[in-house]
C-alpha cells in the first residue's frame, strides 16, 4: 500500500529524465523568473504518474490519453511527469512513440518506487515494476490527491485531473484578474495602452535613466536581463519595450532604459535601443 496520505509531503526526488540529466522535480513548480519578479511565488501544481512501463497496453493508453492533454497542460503553465524503472534509453523511445513532450523519469533502482510503497511484488511481467499510481500535487510537492490505478478505472480521467488542477491554481495569488492591474505588476508588466502615443522621451516619468546591453532574452518566457554600465543586471519584460505585439532585442544590443524600483529588485521600462557608444 503506497505510504503517503493526501496533504502530507511528497519526497523532493531526483531521477535522471529519458535524457539521462538529472532532474529534481521541484524544479518543475517552482515560480517562473517573471512570477518571482511579479511577486507571484506560489508555483505550478505537478502531476505524477508512476507506470509499469512501455510493455503495459494499460500504461499505453493512460499515456495516450495524457498527450491528448499535454497541450492543455502548457497554455495553464501546468506539469506533468512519468516515472518508471525502464532505463533512460528505454523511456526515451516509449516517450518518442507516443509523441509526448513531457519528462520520462527512470528509477532503475526503484528506489523511489521502494520508498512509496508502491513496489509491485507480484508474479508475472509486472513483477518488481511501480504500481501505476498518480499522484496530483501542490506546488509546495505536498499531496493534493492520490489515484490507485491497479484496475485501469482507478486511474484518472482527464476531466478528473482538470478539477484537481483548477483547485490547486484557484489558490494562487493571482488566479483572478485583478492581481494584474495591481501597481507593483503593472510597473514590470506593461500595459499596452502605455505605448499608445509611442515611445515617451527617456525620464518623461521622473524616472532615473541608464544605459547598458542586453544580457540575455529568453524568446519563449518573454523575459531578459540587461547589463548595466554600472555592472547592474536589470530584469525585463517584453512589454517594457515600447511597441505593439510581441517585441524581442537580441543579446548584445545597446540601449538605454528607465530604472523602475520594486519590492523584488529593480526592472527596466522604456527600454529603447541605442547606437553603442565609441570607445
Amino acid at each position: 500500500m503506497v505510504s503517503l496520505q493526501a496533504n502530507e509531503p511528497f519526497p523532493d526526488i531526483e531521477l535522471p529524465d529519458h535524457r539521462s540529466a538529472v532532474r529534481r522535480i521541484s524544479g518543475y513548480t517552482k515560480p517562473s523568473p517573471l512570477d518571482e519578479k511579479l511577486g507571484f511565488t506560489d508555483g505550478y501544481p505537478l502531476i505524477v504518474v508512476f507506470n509499469r512501463g512501455f510493455f503495459c497496453p494499460r500504461d499505453q493508453e493512460q499515456l495516450r490519453q495524457l498527450v491528448q492533454f499535454q497541450g492543455e497542460l502548457a497554455v495553464n503553465f501546468c506539469k506533468l511527469v512519468t516515472i518508471s524503472a525502464d532505463p533512460p534509453l528505454v523511456q526515451a523511445a516509449f516517450r518518442a512513440g507516443l509523441g509526448a513532450t513531457w519528462p520520462f523519469l527512470s528509477d532503475e533502482k526503484r528506489d523511489v518506487i521502494k520508498a512509496l510503497g508502491i513496489l509491485d511484488k507480484t508474479e508475472g511481467e509486472y513483477a518488481y515494476r511501480a504500481q501505476p499510481y498518480t499522484f496530483v500535487l501542490r506546488p509546495d510537492l505536498s499531496v493534493h490527491k492520490i489515484y490507485n490505478g491497479w484496475f485501469f478505472v482507478g486511474r484518472p480521467t482527464l476531466e478528473e485531473l482538470r478539477r484537481d488542477l483548477r483547485a490547486v491554481m484557484e489558490t494562487r495569488r493571482d488566479y483572478a484578474y485583478e492581481a494584474y492591474t495591481a501597481p507593483e505588476v503593472t510597473r514590470v508588466r506593461i500595459p499596452q495602452q502605455a505605448w499608445a502615443e509611442g515611445a515617451p522621451t527617456l525620464g518623461d516619468h521622473g524616472l532615473p535613466v541608464a544605459r547598458g546591453v542586453v544580457h540575455t532574452f529568453d524568446v519563449a518566457a518573454g523575459v531578459g536581463s540587461i547589463m548595466s554600465e554600472s555592472d547592474q543586471e536589470i530584469f525585463f519584460h517584453f512589454t517594457a519595450i515600447p511597441g505593439e505585439g510581441y517585441r524581442t532585442l537580441k543579446p548584445g544590443t545597446a540601449v538605454a532604459f528607465e530604472v523602475v524600483d520594486n519590492p523584488t529588485g529593480s526592472s527596466a521600462r522604456n527600454v529603447q535601443q541605442v547606437k553603442p557608444s565609441s570607445p
